[in-house]
């Protein structure tokens, strides 16, 4: 393995457990359109746009809406979601995530958070962490989500750091898979079933 310069982390599953939010909004929403959303059905959801993420729950639902109500629908689970994280508490910061970022900087090593969700500065500015990032790249930022890397390159980009020298940290399969696209070592955080192709 390459000398490592930089650690880029996911926002969702891996500093924050943000996941269980963005269930609970598409659950009500699902509810709503009058079907079932299963965690197991979640799974599918994990690292992938908001959009991709509705036309898979749609699909789920065997329900057809025209383009402009899928926008709104969206919207509707956004706010919904919105409002679950501005209430989220200090304690929601996944165990040892602070102290892995604290360690990281003070080796001399970068660190940027690479996330597809347009939601992250809200997180971050409310559980005071924006501070442990030397860049911030999210969903404001990136057009193509994961699997695509460009999320990942953007970060590394930003961070002037050759992308064989980052390492990934993410939660999600497409997050690995991007983490691979870019050229960069990967660590899975999770199921390992689920997350098998991290190095």
């Amino acid at each position: 393995m390459n000398k490592i310069k930089a650690c880029i982390f996911d926002l969702d599953g891996v500093i924050v457990d943000t996941a269980k939010y963005h269930y609970m909004a598409w659950k009500k929403l699902a509810e709503e359109l009058g079907f079932e959303f299963t965690p197991e059905q979640n799974e599918r959801l994990k690292g992938v746009s908001r959009m991709k993420s509705l036309d898979i729950l749609l699909d789920i639902g065997k329900i057809n809406v025209s383009y402009d109500e899928k926008i709104k629908l969206a919207e509707k689970k956004n706010n919904w979601y919105k409002e679950y994280i501005s209430n989220m508490k200090k304690d929601e910061i996944l165990p040892g995530a602070r102290e892995l970022l604290e360690l990281v900087r003070n080796n001399g090593i970068k660190t940027a958070l690479g996330s597809v969700s347009k939601n992250s500065m809200t997180i971050l500015n409310g559980l005071k962490l924006t501070k442990y990032f030397d860049a911030i790249i999210d969903g404001n930022k990136v057009k193509n989500a994961k699997p695509d890397p460009e999320v990942f390159l953007l970060g590394a980009g930003e961070l002037n750091i050759n992308p064989k020298n980052c390492v990934v940290f993410e939660d999600a399969k497409s997050g690995i898979q991007a983490a691979f696209n870019a050229g960069m070592y990967s660590i899975g955080v999770g199921d390992k079933k689920i997350l098998g192709k991290a190095n």
